[in-house]
């Protein structure tokens, strides 16, 4: 009876095993497909590339189908492959949301998690914060690229990304975080120079400093709101980035007026650097997003991340909650939206 019950508990062992290297051999070829390659899907599991390899070789020799197209250069899926992948991501994400939902609050996330915010938000909300966040999940290895770039999170093996305007992407699950109002400033000795402009139609003849999109190399226009309407602004063009601390940092400079989020403004202001320009003018505001893709099995961790910078933008005084567009407004608000999937 002993030997017995002793084999019982050893096949029950084995099983359990069997099927945790199944949900890890899955794991491991929903990434690959992700990201197109075993090289980057091995980085973002933290695991030897030959491991992964040789996992997805073993399901495939399990299966008996082949799931993936290789070549020196390229990693592509096949229409099995593709099925499988499907069924994969949901199980999955059903196996996480299961663990989740029994998690307690001691249990102990560990792992990388990759993010990408705008260098403005890193600098001047996300980084000041993030003791509060370790302190909550000592264990995780945070990854932050701070950049106003387009990104491409399949392929960069991205977890999530913080932008603001409106989501034109379909691939992506958006969580709004809220909207950040916006403010017109120039420094004081450009303002010496030139004149406080007076109206709307008066910054025709001044110099602005323009943030340029990395994606398709166009400026964005100064907008402002009027009777509902937007009246975007040009003006002369002679001086554009692509980063917006790089855009402040010649409106401090004296070199044109900038449009820029009010905390920042604010912050500039109160050192003196900025003055506001036409404060009494309203300006839209630019929602602010957390995205993440949505057919990618969603960790813990991600979700960790995303419900503690939900918590930490609520709280912050540098983001109003959400407020629904006026009517007749368009809805795409890109200026700080820089996401290519």
């Amino acid at each position: 009876m002993a030997g017995g019950a002793g084999r019982i508990k050893h096949l029950g062992h084995t099983r359990r095993a069997g099927l945790m290297d199944r949900f890890d051999t899955m794991l491991a070829f929903t990434r690959v497909v992700e990201l197109s390659s075993f090289t980057k899907a091995a980085v973002s599991l933290n695991l030897p590339k030959a491991t992964v390899s040789a996992q997805v070789l073993s399901l495939e020799k399990r299966l008996r189908v082949k799931l993936l197209h290789r070549t020196t250069r390229h990693v592509s899926v096949t229409a099995d492959g593709a099925a499988y992948y499907e069924r994969a991501i949901r199980l999955l994400t059903e196996l996480d949301e299961t663990e989740a939902s029994i998690t307690n609050a001691t249990t102990t996330l560990k792992g990388r998690l990759r993010v990408d915010v705008p260098g403005s938000i890193g600098q001047r909300i996300l980084i000041p914060a993030l003791d509060a966040f370790f302190a909550r999940y000592p264990e995780i290895e945070l990854e932050v690229g701070c950049t106003d770039r387009p990104v491409d999170l399949l392929h960069e093996g991205i977890d999530c990304v913080i932008r603001g305007g409106e989501v034109v992407d379909e691939s992506l699950i958006a969580r709004r975080l809220g909207d950040m109002p916006l403010a017109t400033c120039a420094s004081p000795a450009y303002i010496a120079k030139y004149g406080m402009p007076a109206s709307i139609a008066d910054l025709e003849r001044h110099r602005l400093v323009h943030m340029f999109s990395s994606r398709t190399g166009k400026n964005f226009t100064f907008d402002f709101l009027v009777n509902g309407e937007i009246i975007p602004i040009l003006g002369r063009q002679y001086l554009s980035f692509n980063d917006l601390e790089a855009c402040v940092a010649a409106g401090i400079a004296g070199l044109g007026l900038v449009q820029m989020p009010l905390f920042m403004a604010q912050e500039e202001a109160a050192e003196g650097k900025l003055v506001m320009v036409l404060p009494d003018i309203e300006i839209d505001t630019v929602p602010l997003h957390v995205l993440y893709l949505q057919n990618r099995h969603l960790s813990t961790k991600v979700r960790a991340f995303v419900e503690w910078v939900a918590e930490l933008m609520a709280s912050s005084t540098y983001v109003l909650p959400r407020v629904a567009p006026a009517p007749g407004l368009p809805q795409d608000r890109s200026r700080l939206l820089q996401v290519s999937v």
